[in-house]
């Protein structure tokens, strides 16, 4: 029976098999070195040509990343990882093709876009691998401590009828006679499940936006990871989110010290209180900085690079003025809200609020908005029969593995990004 190479080690002196793909093979006179790669790592087998002159000689031609099984005796060798496969039986499964479009195991590197059109090569690169790796414990870790707080699992509509913030920044998809969008988040849905009684939920699902921003940062359709709880405040849910990206961390400390080692990356040190700034302060700090900035304005990158740069660890920025901030936030007074964003140094990683829980104020924000409260009757009439107060946070899983592993693209995080020109594979 096939086991994983990373199980070699314990089965010394003993017959194993072991499938993956070939991604070097090597020949000294007379032995034939295949490393052979699988999921969990890679191993060296030897193949002797005494005795075995028929299958030596069908391997010299046999080209690199073609997939195979070989049985043999594992033994201790003077193999970097201490140990090697005698190979006795080798069975080719796929022959590849050659020559090949991306290097998997090459030292040169290649641009992105070429790996991007070659990912299937590209992740099988050990770094490529690895960070998704990471990513699997990040998205595992979170969902784990969801659950044992209490939350429900919920999987929102992905096609809908009206934006969930406003605004143009929408796929329009063809629904029958009607106009419908691809869902740039389940915002609207999760404060439905408030009103329903679920009291604490959360969901992992795709979102799309329409921004046409064609940045390492952003990327058109991502995985979001909401969460919505009743009966609490935007200072309970920070708790919350502080909770969920320490979680995550020592969870990527204690189950991925091999993946962290071949990204050459440090276990994330969270162990510091996210300090709290409200966006008052921020523009403050960035008015003593030189930067003209009023009370009001929104945080433009400059500002961002310039006051957040100099803070290199998680940090939230607080009460931003109402005017910012979506129609569903709770306003903290009349020029500031119940919102707030949660950053890393200069980058934004999500944002978060209480949210309104008066029909009267919804309304009323929404007309504000330019919105049409009819378009969101769905929405609105759940708060017409007893909505509790709320508040809750969403974050990309692509950005926050970014932010753990100290990666600049978050194409390098996203399996098959979609971006403004990228539609394939």
């Amino acid at each position: 029976m096939r086991i994983l190479i990373r199980e070699v080690k314990n089965h010394l002196d003993s017959e194993v098999e072991i499938s993956g793909w070939a991604q070097n093979i090597r020949i000294m006179s007379s032995v034939l070195f295949i490393e052979l790669r699988d999921v969990s790592g890679t191993v060296q087998g030897v193949l002797l040509k005494k005795g075995n002159e028929e299958l030596f000689d069908s391997l010299k031609t046999i080209p690199r990343e073609t997939v195979m099984s070989m049985e043999g005796q594992a033994v201790k060798s003077q193999a970097k990882i201490g140990y090697e496969v005698q190979i006795k039986n080798l069975e080719i499964l796929n022959k590849s093709e050659t020559p090949l479009p991306l290097g998997v195991v090459d030292k040169i590197d290649s641009d992105i876009e070429t790996r991007l059109e070659n990912r299937y090569l590209d992740l099988r690169r050990p770094e490529k691998l690895s960070i998704f790796k990471v990513q699997s414990t990040i998205a595992n870790s979170i969902r784990d401590y969801f659950v044992q707080q209490g939350f429900i699992e919920i999987h929102s509509p992905k096609i809908v009828a009206a934006a969930t913030e406003g605004g143009t920044e929408l796929f329009p998809v063809k629904y029958f006679e009607r106009n419908a969008y691809l869902s740039q988040s389940p915002q609207l849905y999760k404060e439905i499940m408030m009103s329903a009684g679920f009291d604490r939920v959360f969901e992992v699902a795709p979102a799309f936006r329409a921004e046409e921003h064609n940045t390492p940062r952003h990327i058109n359709e991502f995985t979001s990871i909401d969460m919505e709880m009743s009966f609490v405040n935007d200072d309970d849910v920070m708790d919350v989110l502080e909770n969920v990206i320490k979680v995550a961390g020592q969870s990527i400390a204690e189950s991925n010290e091999r993946e962290l080692e071949i990204l050459g990356v440090s276990k994330p040190s969270l162990d510091y209180k996210f300090k709290r700034i409200s966006y008052s302060e921020f523009v403050k700090m960035a008015n003593q900085r030189g930067i003209k900035l009023k009370d009001g304005e929104d945080l433009s990158t400059p500002v961002l690079k310039t006051v957040g740069g100099e803070i290199n660890e998680f940090y939230f920025i607080t009460r931003w003025p109402r005017e910012l901030k979506p129609f569903y936030v709770q306003p903290f007074d009349e020029e500031y809200s119940r919102g707030f964003d949660l950053q890393f140094g200069e980058l934004e990683i999500t944002s978060g609020a209480q949210r309104v829980h008066s029909p009267e104020v919804l309304v009323n924000n929404l007309k504000n908005k330019g919105l049409n409260p009819e378009s969101f009757s769905f929405y609105v009439n759940a708060f017409r029969y007893g909505m509790p107060p709320h508040a809750g946070w969403a974050i990309g899983l692509e950005r926050l593995t970014m932010v753990l592993l100290n990666i600049s693209n978050i194409r390098e995080t996203t399996l098959f990004p979609r971006d403004r020109t990228r539609v394939t594979p």
